[in-house]
């Protein structure tokens, strides 16, 4: 039966479900903290990785601290641009796991693993002939060969990345994320003592360099993918879903579906990304002054998304297991619900950083004309967190009705004309007046991001409609 209320403002639909005793948000919030906040100390021990490298590569030459920097970021963006299609594997798995098909799960993993496969040969590929990259960066031959080494030594280990990515799939499908988050923080905990083996060479070890970070990342990646998976396969709370199974081959048209939902996320992915990443190279034309200041505002901005980012994986599931339990009410009220959690935590946030900006700065850097520019960058970081949090729940959301390709295009266009092109026009020139900087990078920034979230819940909002309509 339809609802009325269906047809009522967003604002309002908010505010009657947050009133509506029959709707449990209490419950509901609860839910998504429950599942949230083991993924975001997964996604922040993901990140303490990065730092620990660089921290450690710092101990040796500059050259392969510049090595490690510039060739984990290729990696990194080889790496997640493919893998992120493995992000399909969530919503997928919390259908079939909501509509009680669970013996149906193995047989979807099993698709997955021939897809990470195919996708793992070609980062194999990329990572052991990236000479088109590294072209573009005109690097010195010395950090060049060092750099080379990381990504051929990287290689070995992306199967296991592929293998980790499909059980953290599976795992956070069925509304089990503490597996994930447990394993992320044993592979945070092995990982000083491997690089120290490998990258200075301790107890006889080959002293490697920056290149022993790399080989210590794959080591770190393969321990963690087998652990996971024996644990996994030997845990009688995953043996209903059918994995121990001979493996099925491949069924075309299941991993046609599959990808109809993932290559969009993973182009996504690919738009956001770069979008950022083009940001920062155009504000290092500055240089290295405002370069620095930018970075402290970017790297502010990425863990501030670790939390939307981790309700939205959450909301992700929950709408994915109503909606296979034939409960498109369910489901369009955990939309709702996370984005008034979501949106109060951002405001809080957003405070903080305004309120706080200064000493964020001060903490950072002693650099005092780094710290001038920082400020008022750290105040528009909280702005664009806004619009960040929005866009990370909606799109997250989406993914739940398995929604990807709207997505993509309104992230592709938006990110790339209003947000990276407004940038340069606002930064680097004087069509809009005296160019400004780093700030018009970031007023751009803020509006593209605005935007697409505002794009995003519109469209959630028309999506889950037509699903309670039916």
């Amino acid at each position: 039966m339809r609802d009325d209320s269906l047809n009522t403002h967003p604002i309002a639909i908010v505010l009657s479900i947050t009133n509506n005793p029959d709707m449990h948000p209490a419950s509901s919030t609860r839910e998504l903290i429950h599942l949230g906040w083991p993924m975001l100390v997964a996604q922040l021990a993901m990140m303490a990785n990065a730092v620990i490298d660089t921290a450690m590569a710092g101990r040796l030459t500059v050259i392969d601290l510049a090595a490690v920097g510039i060739a984990a970021s290729i990696m990194a963006t080889i790496l997640m641009s493919l893998i992120s299609v493995l992000l399909a594997v969530p919503p997928i798995i919390a259908h079939l796991h909501g509509a009680g098909q669970r013996a149906e799960i193995g047989r979807e993993i099993h698709q997955g693993i021939w897809i990470s496969l195919a996708l793992a040969l070609v980062a194999i590929l990329l990572l052991r002939f990236p000479g088109p990259i590294i072209a573009i960066s005109h690097l010195q031959p010395a950090v060049e060969t060092k750099v080379r080494a990381y990504l051929a030594a990287s290689a070995w280990g992306v199967p296991a990345a592929f293998a980790l990515r499909l059980f953290f799939g599976l795992s956070t499908g069925i509304k089990r994320p503490r597996p994930v988050m447990f394993f992320n923080l044993l592979s945070l905990a092995i990982k000083v003592p491997l690089n120290a083996l490998f990258m200075f060479g301790l107890f006889g070890f080959p002293e490697m360099g920056s290149t022993g970070c790399a080989v210590a990342t794959a080591l770190d990646a393969w321990l963690m993918a087998a652990f996971a998976w024996g644990w996994c396969l030997n845990n009688p709370r995953y043996a209903e879903f059918g994995l121990r199974r001979r493996i099925t081959a491949p069924d075309f048209a299941a991993i046609r579906e599959f990808l109809k939902l993932g290559l969009p996320i993973g182009l996504t992915f690919i738009a956001d990304v770069t979008a950022f990443t083009f940001m920062a190279l155009f504000i290092a034309r500055l240089g290295p002054v405002v370069s620095g200041a930018h970075q402290i505002a970017a790297n502010l901005a990425a863990l501030a998304f670790m939390i939307p980012l981790s309700l939205g994986n959450a909301t992700s599931v929950l709408v994915g297991q109503a909606l296979g339990a034939g409960q498109p009410q369910r489901a369009r009220h955990i939309c709702w619900e996370a984005i008034r959690f979501g949106m109060s935590i951002a405001i809080v946030l957003c405070l903080t950083l305004w309120l706080g900006a200064p000493y964020i700065a001060a903490f950072y850097t002693n650099d005092l004309q780094v710290q001038a520019i920082a400020i008022p960058l750290i105040v528009m970081v909280g702005l664009y967190h806004l619009g960040d949090a929005m866009q990370a729940i909606t799109v997250n959301a989406l993914r739940g009705y398995k929604k990807s390709v709207v997505p993509m295009v309104i992230y592709t266009i938006t990110l790339w004309v209003p947000g990276l092109g407004g940038g340069i026009a606002l930064g680097l020139t004087n069509f809009f007046g005296p160019a400004r900087g780093a700030p018009g990078f970031w007023l751009a920034a803020i509006a593209s991001i605005w935007l697409v979230g505002g794009m995003m819940a519109l469209y959630l909002n028309s999506t889950s409609r037509k699903h309670c309509a039916r």
